[in-house]
């Protein structure tokens, strides 16, 4: 359509604004054209697009709002002709059909991401008598779902920010819109039982037929939230023999003892963790590699090279550590042990002289360091840090001011179930798959190959 020109035909805001909403609407498909060139009527709700003066305050949602609206009936009318297309043949005695439509239930409103989306999803009748009944629920629209899983989701990051229950229609209403409902104070407290009656019995869940290769450990404190400051979540992640990640604990602790660590290591081996994982990768925590030797001996260490990094440059001057952070780089990066050893001694040669302190944090872990290099090369990018545990909680965990309303034990360890269950379900898979059977029979790999020794 050609944007009328100053003069004669000159327009205002608003037709301006509804000619952008009427193309973006025909581009999407919630409006058509007919023959002659013009919009024509939306058969399912017998209107044109609404003139824009009358739209909302924020248009574009609305129209996003409106195409989910339905793309969501669409999606729901598939599904019921399935089933409808499923009994067609089934016939009562006097040779009416079986199953037919019944009406819609009442419409009501899913909170998503984009704000509140109506729905009404449409009934079926079974005239079968004595017969079990047929029903019909969508699977994307179940019986009492008023939220979107990414609504509640979002939960668990509000509280461990500092937003208080009393708050979170504020906070919610400025991410989502302002006709955001369904998440007063006694909807959180229910969501909040529900979530550590879920922790209760994911901590009970056996492990017996599990076999982990690889496992992460970190002790994460929520400072700004959690009740007591020497309290902190000690989570530990598995990869197994098929290279999936999992979350297999997270409890609290003091500190990060190592009697916290014990417990949390004995715990796993009672559930069904009897084998010794090949490789633990952590950060410096005396407490969690000393509980280590003593639960899984046989396991080896590998030390993380980010918070490795961290501790060694916060010992320099800031003037130093943009050119040390490369130098630190060159050894973790290096193709070969050999390589990465002479990068190693090259790092304490330049900067022992002067910051002996920060050479000495990185010399005293220097084997656990190079460790990966007896690992498949495939599997470095994952063995060398503890990134899946660390990036879940990297914006939370650095908030060091108090705020009110600290959590209790049972909500904070409830909280931070809910967002490591979250993240799980975008953690990759390790690369180099095939080499993990090499790895559970204990083959020989040498700077990242396998090592295949000559016959004699």
């Amino acid at each position: 359509a050609a944007w009328p020109r100053d003069g004669g035909g000159a327009a205002t805001a608003a037709e301006a604004m509804g000619q952008l909403l009427q193309g973006a609407a025909i581009a999407s498909g919630l409006l058509q054209l007919s023959p002659d060139g013009h919009p024509a009527t939306d058969l399912a709700h017998s209107r044109t697009l609404p003139d824009a003066s009358r739209l909302s305050p924020d248009p574009l949602t609305a129209l996003c709002r409106e195409g989910a609206r339905k793309l969501i009936e669409q999606a729901v009318e598939a599904e019921l002709a399935t089933l409808l297309a499923a009994f067609a043949e089934e016939r009562l005695d006097d040779g009416r059909a079986r199953l037919v439509r019944h009406g819609h239930l009442p419409e009501r409103e899913i909170l998503t991401g984009i704000g509140p989306v109506a729905v009404k999803v449409p009934r079926v009748r079974d005239r079968k008598p004595g017969a079990e009944r047929i029903s019909f629920t969508p699977s994307i629209l179940p019986r009492y779902l008023r939220k979107a899983k990414s609504v509640e989701e979002l939960l668990p990051w509000l509280y461990l920010k500092g937003v208080s229950t009393g708050d979170f229609g504020e906070a919610l209403a400025a991410l989502l819109g302002p006709d955001a409902k369904g998440l007063s104070a006694k909807t959180v407290t229910r969501l909040k039982a529900n979530w550590w009656s879920e922790y209760e019995a994911w901590e009970k869940r056996d492990l017996g037929t599990r076999r982990f290769l690889y496992i992460w450990a970190d002790g994460v404190y929520f400072k700004p939230r959690m009740a007591e400051e020497k309290q902190c979540v000690l989570v530990i992640v598995g990869a197994d023999e098929y290279g999936r990640k999992e979350l297999l604990a997270m409890t609290d602790g003091f500190r990060e003892s190592t009697q916290s660590w014990r417990e949390v290591l004995l715990d796993l081996k009672r559930r069904g963790l009897t084998q010794d994982p090949k490789l633990a990768i952590g950060d410096g925590a005396l407490g969690f590699w000393t509980a280590l030797r003593e639960v899984f001996p046989t396991t080896q260490e590998q030390r993380c090279w980010l918070h490795k990094t961290m501790n060694v440059l916060n010992a320099l001057p800031k003037s130093a550590q943009a050119r040390a952070k490369g130098h630190l780089h060159d050894i973790w990066q290096a193709g070969t042990k050999a390589e990465a050893n002479v990068a190693f001694n090259f790092f304490v040669e330049t900067y022992g002289v002067k910051w002996d302190k920060a050479v000495a944090k990185l010399v005293k872990d220097r084997a656990e360091l190079l460790t990966l290099y007896d690992y498949p090369a495939e599997h470095w990018k994952h063995i060398r840090t503890s990134n899946p545990i660390e990036s879940t909680f990297a914006t939370v965990r650095h908030r060091t001011r108090r705020t009110k309303g600290c959590l209790s034990r049972k909500t904070g360890l409830a909280m931070a179930f809910r967002l490591m269950m979250s993240a799980q379900k975008k953690w990759r898979r390790l690369d180099g798959r095939n080499r993990l059977p090499e790895v559970i029979s204990g083959v020989e790999f040498r700077d990242g190959v396998r090592h295949i020794q000559a016959a004699a």
